[in-house]
């Protein structure tokens, strides 16, 4: 996290010293993105209890593939731990998905709105240790963001991102059935953009 702060400040103190960024466009550009942030998950019923969850931390990274000036593909991978009454659970996002990129008079803030196919691979480790199998499921998400562009290469990004999945089943090591898992979250990041071209 420290590390993360130092780039960030060190890229808003280069972005001072540069001047305007011109940034407008992203069509044929590739770039890396990386960011933390917090996930909200919904609740489940595991081991046939209705069990809360808390909020927990995200983090990950990802492409993006700018098709022309409006328009870009991306793939991300995100990963988050989060506690609830009865256990520990882990999200795995596998996302794919497009984004419509909005432009502006002021070419250093790029608002998006984005939308795609989610692969969840999920884990569930119950507090009195025994053995549990969740079900990995797709879902599908709608995110809005923006980008702010210290730099042609390198922006700032923050997004909100709704993921919406049907429950995948928990089972005990026998395939019996203990419950239900529910995917679905919302999650707010911070991060970096940067782009090799």
């Amino acid at each position: 996290m420290k590390k993360l702060i130092a780039v960030a400040c060190l890229a808003s103190t280069v972005a001072l010293c540069a001047g305007t960024a011109m940034a407008d466009s992203i069509g044929g550009r590739v770039g890396v993105t990386g960011r933390i942030g917090f996930l909200i998950p919904a609740d489940n019923n595991s081991d046939f209890h209705n069990n809360d969850t808390d909020a927990g931390l995200v983090g990950g990274v990802g492409l993006i593939y700018g098709l022309n000036d409006h328009f870009a593909a991306e793939f991300d991978v995100t990963r988050t731990d989060f506690g609830s009454d009865t256990g520990d659970f882990a999200v795995t996002n596998v996302s794919l998905g497009g984004q419509y990129r909005f432009a502006l008079s002021d070419r250093q803030l790029v608002p998006y709105l984005g939308a795609g196919l989610d692969v969840l691979v999920s884990d569930y480790d119950p507090n009195d240790g025994s053995w549990r199998d969740v079900d990995t499921t797709l879902g599908v998400h709608a995110s809005a963001g923006l980008d702010y562009f210290l730099l042609k290469q390198l922006a700032l990004t923050a997004e909100a991102k709704l993921v919406v999945a049907p429950d995948a089943d928990i089972t005990n090591r026998f395939g019996e059935r203990r419950g239900d898992f529910d995917p679905s979250s919302f999650s707010s990041t911070v991060g970096l953009r940067y782009f090799f071209n």
